[in-house]
């Protein structure tokens, strides 16, 4: 019930809690009848607490954070761990973590399972019901704890072959007006302006276009066949680049950021499974066997 009034559907809470809509469905609507109440308001398009149901789970929610930490008390006398470990991330920091981390994860924690969830939209991690998110730095809100992945990430403006025999390289930002450039879109919504920076000179230019992609992989797609210019972390295109599929321009008008990391509340008692992967993370950071990305 915690689930369906924390995600705000049975599909949702459904699926966190690993069990079908109308097993969960059914659960809900046999402790009303027992009740004598309705829990929940429902319509076709949302599911909301109904008053009875606010105090009913304002009652019962602080004696289940009692059961879950008396839960992890007894976990942590276990030799390993073992649950479910619900991490969302963007998709750079997925891909910098599945290989060297999380896959290794699983082969020492066999009882343990991760529920790798990607978007790009920012959310809160603790209503929606996972045990840690992994964004750039600069993206994590100031109250959590976080553990760095890798290093710095760096921008990149790169274009294939085949438009640099059309068009001459830009040699300074302001050279961007008279390129075609494939603009990005904030999952907001919002058109992102290039950020560029050299020697205490910072710029940010809403560059021209006709072709305006969110996804990344997709702006990573339109450059290679030639459709225009694009913006993109360095680690994303470094393998087309020394693959001489994409040239790179502007690199010392490139800025860098806050590389990739993992967050969590802050919390007295973290969760043995994600005590584990925050272990594991920090042994390939200082390993002499990590990988440069990591």
């Amino acid at each position: 019930m915690v689930a369906v009034a924390r995600r705000g559907s049975f599909s949702a809470a459904a699926t966190e809690l690993g069990m079908s809509s109308t097993a969960l469905s059914n659960a809900v609507a046999g402790l009303e009848a027992r009740l004598g109440v309705r829990l929940f308001n429902r319509t076709t398009r949302s599911v909301s607490l109904s008053e009875a149901g606010e105090q009913f789970v304002g009652k019962i929610a602080p004696a289940l954070s009692d059961i879950r930490s008396a839960m992890e008390t007894v976990n942590s006398l276990r030799s390993t761990p073992t649950g479910t470990l619900r991490i969302n991330s963007a998709v750079g920091g997925a891909r910098q973590i599945l290989v060297p981390i999380v896959l290794e994860y699983l082969r020492r924690y066999p009882e343990m399972k991760v529920d790798l969830v990607i978007e790009s939209r920012q959310i809160d991690i603790v209503a929606e019901g996972f045990d840690a998110g992994i964004r750039s730095g600069d993206a994590i809100p100031g109250d959590m704890i976080t553990v760095p992945l890798g290093r710095e990430l760096r921008s990149a403006v790169v274009g294939s072959p085949a438009y640099f025999r059309q068009m001459p390289r830009p040699r300074t930002p302001g050279d961007l007006t008279a390129h075609r450039c494939i603009r990005a879109r904030w999952p907001s919504g919002a058109i992102y302006r290039w950020e560029f920076e050299r020697r205490g000179e910072a710029l940010t230019i809403d560059v021209p276009g006709s072709l305006t992609i969110g996804d990344p992989m997709l702006r990573l797609e339109a450059a290679l066949a030639g459709a225009g210019l694009a913006y993109l972390a360095d680690w994303f295109v470094a393998a087309d680049i020394r693959a001489g599929r994409l040239v790179r321009v502007l690199e010392d008008w490139t800025p860098s950021s806050a590389g990739f990391r993992l967050y969590y509340p802050s919390r007295r008692h973290v969760r043995v499974g994600l005590r584990a992967f925050i272990d594991l993370i920090r042994e390939v950071r200082a390993g002499p066997a990590s990988r440069p990305d990591v």
